[in-house]
């Protein structure tokens, strides 16, 4: 579980897009969104290759080798920070962070049954919430301190030395590792249509999540007239919403249907997206988020947990199969910095979520006819 929270480090990139493009006044929406590009890139290339590498070295040791790669990356801006080296630093957190998605889920295998596994999955998503939820609260406060935002950074290197050192001396009984992982193998599961509208489904939510979370601060900021610092923790009140969804949802799904919670959620977020479309308020915009992170938050673990039971053989395969979609994050951000800029709105971007989300409601149909 302490794998899950420092696998939401990643979702700091949202605001710390933001501190980034104050702090260097030449950059523009397209290119500040690119920073989300230099960390999610990774997640496509390095998806299939960590399972190569989880099948060869364990579960355990590549989570642990995430850790380390995490602390490398948030080492980096206390030496030298410009925009080049923030890249790099994030590119290290993508790194990190696609060993870390990888196979943290398939060692949660070896801990729980299958009848637990949703659940489970849902309860991890929770504590990864609650991280994400911290994230813009920190680098809010650090904003006041003398060091300035970039003050997380050492406070997440130090938290990533903590979950290194705790999973090394916790004891874990692997299960057998099976076939050798490959390309052809990994890639030959988009045979099966569930899988390969799974991947998509990871795609679309990754890119939608990651876009939210750059694009709401920023929508604060022109519609309400908040500072950065204020309107940061409009990300804080998402990542809460997500919190309590994820807490009420790791419940519910211990006891009840994935696919009716699925097709409910889905439809809360529809309601929350389009009505922070035409709300200029900012509390109201702040319940449209609440609204959104509410329906979001279990759609992640629903989609993993459905694609490991289709095929629970080759569940590091699937894992890092699905895991490839978090690159959805690099394909949407920079797409959505460039319309704000052509606009010369965050409504705009806004809309392109909004759109994008159709997909999610399409899939309902399809998670409904699935079969474990």
């Amino acid at each position: 579980m302490f794998g899950f929270f420092i696998m939401g480090f990643v979702d700091i990139i949202g605001i710390a897009i933001n501190y980034v493009k104050q702090d260097f006044p030449f950059l523009n929406d397209t290119l500040a969104n690119m920073l989300a590009m230099s960390c999610f890139f990774w997640f496509f290339v390095l998806s299939i290759p960590t399972g190569m590498l989880m099948n060869k070295i364990g579960r355990k040791k590549t989570v642990l080798l995430s850790f380390m790669l995490q602390v490398i990356a948030f080492c980096i801006p206390l030496i030298v920070y410009d925009f080049i080296y923030i890249m790099i630093a994030f590119a290290f957190v993508g790194i990190g962070n696609t060993l870390l998605q990888v196979s943290l889920n398939p060692l949660v295998t070896n801990v729980v049954s299958k009848e637990k596994l949703t659940g489970t999955l849902t309860l991890g998503q929770f504590v990864k919430a609650i991280s994400s939820f911290l994230g813009p609260i920190i680098a809010s406060w650090a904003a006041g301190m003398a060091f300035g935002w970039k003050l997380i950074f050492p406070i997440y290197a130090a938290t990533s030395i903590i979950a290194l050192v705790w999973l090394c001396l916790t004891p874990i009984t692997e299960s057998e590792r099976g076939s050798n992982v490959s390309f052809r193998v990994t890639l030959s599961l988009f045979k099966d249509k569930y899988i390969i509208a799974f991947f998509i489904g990871i795609l679309v939510l990754v890119g939608v999540d990651v876009g939210m979370n750059t694009t709401f601060p920023k929508l604060l900021m022109e519609k309400a007239g908040l500072q950065l610092n204020e309107a940061g923790l409009g990300n804080s009140v998402y990542f809460f919403a997500r919190t309590l969804g994820a807490l009420g949802g790791g419940i519910f799904l211990l006891k009840y249907s994935e696919k009716k919670f699925f097709k409910y959620s889905v439809f809360l977020a529809v309601i929350g997206l389009i009505a922070m479309l035409f709300t200029e308020n900012v509390w109201a915009m702040l319940a449209c988020v609440v609204i959104f992170g509410l329906g979001y938050a279990n759609l992640f673990s629903i989609l993993f947990s459905l694609s490991l039971k289709r095929v629970p053989d080759k569940a590091n395969e699937v894992s890092a199969l699905l895991i490839m979609g978090v690159s959805g994050g690099a394909i949407l951000t920079p797409i959505l910095g460039v319309t704000s800029d052509w606009f010369g709105t965050q409504l705009a971007a806004l809309a392109v979520i909004a759109v994008v989300w159709i997909y999610m409601v399409w899939l309902i149909s399809l998670v409904g006819r699935q079969t474990s």
